[in-house]
């Protein structure tokens, strides 16, 4: 008598990874980064910004707005706007630097990483420095930016900023991956890693505080620059069962913002109800400036895992620091 055969389904057959360039419909193009188990990501031209990243299963991880404008001069409010080279209104220049509203292109050969077995799936893209841009920041600089799925997922962004000038001008410039979580509710949401660090209240004339409690909660508006957080901060979502774990490298700070009901009522581009579904957590280096003398580059470096299971409180290990 043959033996039955198992009823458990197979699982799915891994397909190759792909990037494949493609028009989005309501603007420039953008790139679609496909990993073989089944992840994805999507990243805008203009902006150079993250706009989709989703697991096995289709769920949606980044927060994009109903209400995104996805053309110039607005920046596309969601997914992972870059901030360069100033952060928020800490300078002369637009909010958050030009960065984010400017048209990347594809970075056709790009200098080396390290190599990372585990990357298969990646796209380059370079922003060229415009003369308009130089009227308003007078600095000649390279900047590259490397997407990548891992195999596992993980969402990994890497820049790498260099001073081109040639007249022997150094330059001071703040960053930051204004990273838009998608969370099931807000008022639901806990994140570890930051606990009894001193932070700058962006709702306070930016004077310095220490947090206190265990962990971070949320029941108003938040805005905060967490000073010298560690390289690796969990966000916990109980409702999905979900755990978002920031690892990052090169950005000693970390930015913690939702803007809550009456300023998302405020905002043109960000429904009423929209913060309830969106927690921004951002590597960033805010405080201290970086300078670059003419030759020298620096590397910033953000991976995002999304796990299905959450942290037990106390389980984050602050000493697993981020690796190339």
């Amino acid at each position: 008598m043959a033996a039955a055969s198992s009823s458990s389904p197979s699982p799915p057959t891994p397909q190759p990874s792909s990037v494949e360039r493609t028009k989005g419909p309501t603007g420039p193009e953008k790139l679609v980064l496909r990993e073989a188990r089944g992840w994805s990501a999507e990243v805008h031209l203009y902006g150079g910004q993250v706009t989709s990243w989703k697991n096995d299963h289709g769920d949606e991880l980044l927060f994009v707005s109903s209400k995104a404008i996805f053309k110039p001069p607005k920046a596309i409010r969601g997914g992972i706007p870059i901030c360069f080279p100033q952060f928020g209104t800490q300078g002369n220049l637009e909010k958050h630097g030009f960065a984010r509203n400017r048209l990347w292109v594809i970075d056709d050969n790009p200098p080396p990483l390290p190599v990372n077995t585990a990357i298969k799936t990646f796209a380059d893209l370079i922003l060229k420095l415009s003369e308009e841009d130089l009227k308003i920041w007078p600095h000649s600089f390279e900047f590259r930016l490397r997407v990548a799925l891992a195999s596992g997922g993980d969402l990994i962004l890497t820049s790498r900023i260099r001073n081109t000038n040639i007249d022997g001008r150094t330059f001071s410039f703040q960053f930051a991956y204004h990273t838009y979580l998608s969370v099931s509710d807000i008022s639901e949401i806990r994140v570890e890693g930051l606990e009894t660090l001193d932070y700058l209240d962006n709702l306070n004339e930016k004077e310095r505080f220490t947090e206190q409690g265990d962990a971070i909660v949320f029941e108003a508006e938040v805005d905060k620059i967490y000073l010298d957080a560690p390289p690796k901060i969990a966000i916990i979502d109980h409702e999905k069962k979900r755990t978002y774990v920031l690892r990052k490298d090169g950005l000693p700070d970390t930015v913690v913002w939702n803007p809550w009901d009456k300023k998302s009522k405020n905002t043109q581009d960000l429904g009423d109800e929209e913060y309830k579904h969106m927690l921004c957590v951002e590597p960033a280096a805010v405080e201290k400036p970086i300078t670059l003398k003419p030759g020298e580059e620096w590397k910033g470096r953000m991976e995002l895992s999304a796990v299905p299971s959450s942290y037990c409180s106390g389980q984050l290990d602050p000493e697993k620091v981020l690796q190339d």
